[in-house]
């Protein structure tokens, strides 16, 4: 047996496209949500939740419905179709909408003219210093005016002289600059919490004063907060683009969500068992390829450069939408799934391979098969039958859960992050962290068939709560090299975690159960990728900034790893140890 490699990356293309419209999704939507319509981040949290809500409902439903569809074109590719070409005229017609809302923003493509506006309004703006050092004593808002002269001279704009105020009108029009030498030495700025003051520089101050001072970037807490709050009022003023786009982003949603499962059952419907993991990997690689460039096209649009960020997407979303259409078009031209269909049912019965049950030969080994053949595992069952593998099984899917809160937050923000804190264009970045997640992906396998999945696990998760903690203390002067270093092994410990972790929950399953194991696994993760964008943007505004996300991300990851400690059962490694003294008992007797 071999797996037909063209046949496979043919098939591929579904998933491709798939996965290149929700690396555009989850890059470009926070943008247009934050910087173009002034939505919270709590806000936009919502609405980014908002797939993922989709998700729990209709790809079951079109998972199904695609089981017992039956036209000439077979039983997903009809599904593949209409959502595609559905979403890819959609995911147009919602950059019109956003082009609508930069109307009311067109001052903003002028940075100097509409810093000066800004200025000149008097702009109230959310103190950040207010809760990150735990004063309540300070003002909980200050104007632009009152915020810039206490953080250059330590007291209210009333009482500057004319020309204090007029050489802060030219610092704060300056921090638009690109770089922190452009914009001058005061881009960054200290608060010192214990003295209530603040400082342009750390120089001259004593040991103590100096560690008892925060460090803030002046354009993050002033311009990047006052800029959101001018969007908002102008989203007030004019709400229908913002309908609109909701509207529209629904419509893109469920067009998504109709041949998602589909797309990825077609798969196991035309390769035999014993070769669908191979195939997964290569399903896998092929919708990668299609986030990677995308990605590529974010760095030839440069929607994370900084002074795009009030730029139209329609060329971007365009050239998108033209990479899922190639990749539709090459899906049609070449797959021809009612035939392979056939072709893998026929070889399975000269093969001998029953293609009806739900087997599990291709995440566990033959033998555990063998073993778990009998009666159904549901969770009453293996409650009533072995509390020991319940325990396991719930640590395991309270792990899912747990990490899957801390890096969905992070992942679904990044492009704002970046753009607003680091002034990086993240583009690179997830570039090289998904090269470094491509060349993970075999190793970690490896590692698990070495040294168990528990700690392959552990190993992936400790990486990557480092990489996170690392992320948040890294600012706009951080080389962009490191920033790319971090995220690569980032990476590299979730390829690690996702390689074993599914594995680990349906070796728990009896029988006929893989399916309802499966739904296990996916609730877990899907519930906390609908609460997590929530939650990280209510504590986000709350904190008055960003600043908070990779420590929320670090530690909901860190605590995965306490809940993982505990993890008995599911390992590949204790199933061996199992199966030995198993035979060793037989023998015995």
């Amino acid at each position: 047996m071999k797996l037909n490699y063209k046949r496979t990356i043919l098939v591929g293309f579904a998933f491709f496209l798939i996965l290149a419209f929700w690396q555009a999704y989850e890059t470009i939507v926070p943008l247009m949500l934050v910087n173009k319509f002034g939505l919270s981040q709590t806000a936009s949290g919502v609405i980014m939740a908002l797939d993922n809500v989709l998700a729990i409902f209709l790809l079951p439903l079109f998972g199904s419905l695609s089981d017992k569809t039956n036209s000439k074109f077979g039983k997903r590719t009809p599904y593949i179709i209409v959502g595609t070409i559905v979403a890819i005229a959609a995911f147009i017609g919602l950059t019109f909408a956003d082009n609508a809302q930069l109307a009311q923003l067109s001052i903003m493509n002028n940075p100097e003219q509409f810093h000066a506006q800004l200025y000149e309004d008097n702009t109230e703006i959310l103190n950040a210093e207010k809760e990150a050092s735990y004063d309540n004593s300070v003002a909980e808002k200050y104007s632009v005016q009152d915020y810039a002269a206490y953080i250059n001279y330590n007291k209210p704009y009333g009482e500057l002289d004319a020309d204090q105020k007029a050489s802060l009108k030219q610092w704060f029009i300056s921090l638009n600059a690109e770089t922190d030498e452009q914009a001058g030495a005061h881009n960054l700025y200290y608060y010192d919490y214990g003295n209530k003051i603040y400082y342009t520089s750390l120089e001259g101050l004593d040991e103590e004063a100096a560690a008892s001072a925060i460090k803030y970037n002046a354009y993050q807490n002033l311009v990047v907060v006052a800029s959101s709050n001018f969007a908002w009022t102008q989203t007030v003023k004019n709400p229908v683009p913002l309908i609109c786009f909701v509207v529209i982003l629904l419509i893109v949603l469920l067009a998504m969500a109709t041949f998602r499962s589909p797309a990825v059952a077609l798969m196991p419907d035309v390769t035999i068992k014993p070769l669908r993991s191979q195939g997964n990997a290569i399903i896998n690689l092929m919708g990668t390829f299609g986030g990677m460039l995308v990605l590529v096209l974010g760095m030839v649009f440069g929607t994370g450069n900084v002074k795009n960020q009030t730029a139209s997407f329609t060329g971007y979303v365009i050239a998108v939408c033209v990479i899922m259409a190639i990749g539709l078009t090459l899906f049609l031209a070449f797959v021809r799934e009612k035939k392979w269909a056939a072709e893998m049912e026929q070889t399975s019965k000269e093969l001998g391979i029953d293609t009806e049950a739900d087997e599990i030969e291709d995440l566990v080994d033959s033998d555990v098969k063998e073993s778990s053949k009998g009666n159904g595992t549901g969770i009453k069952e293996l409650i009533k039958n072995d509390k020991g593998k319940f325990i396991s099984l719930i640590l395991i899917l309270l792990s899912v859960a747990l990490w899957y809160t801390g890096y969905n937050a992070a992942s679904s923000k990044y492009s704002l992050y970046a753009t607003n804190i680091l002034h990086k264009d993240y583009n690179l970045t997830l570039l090289i962290a998904q090269g470094a997640a491509i060349v993970a992906y075999l190793p970690a396998g490896a590692l698990a068939a070495k040294i168990g999945r528990k700690k392959s696990i552990l190993a992936g998760v400790a990486l990557l709560t480092c990489a996170f903690f690392s992320v948040a203390f890294c600012t706009a002067k951080t080389p962009t090299i490191v920033l790319n270093i971090v995220f690569a092994l980032g990476e590299i410990g979730w390829a690690t975690i996702n390689v074993n972790s599914f594995p680990m929950v349906v070796e728990l399953a009896k029988g006929n159960d893989v399916g309802k194991y499966t739904g296990y696994y996916y609730t877990a993760s899907m519930a906390a990728q609908i609460i997590t964008p929530i939650l990280s943007g209510a504590i986000m505004d709350l904190f008055g900034g960003m600043q908070p996300l990779f420590f929320y991300s670090t530690i909901f990851i860190g605590l995965s790893f306490v809940t993982m400690l505990f993890v008995k059962h599911g390992d590949n490694l204790r199933l061996k140890e199992e199966k030995e003294q198993s035979l060793a008992q037989n023998e015995a007797e």
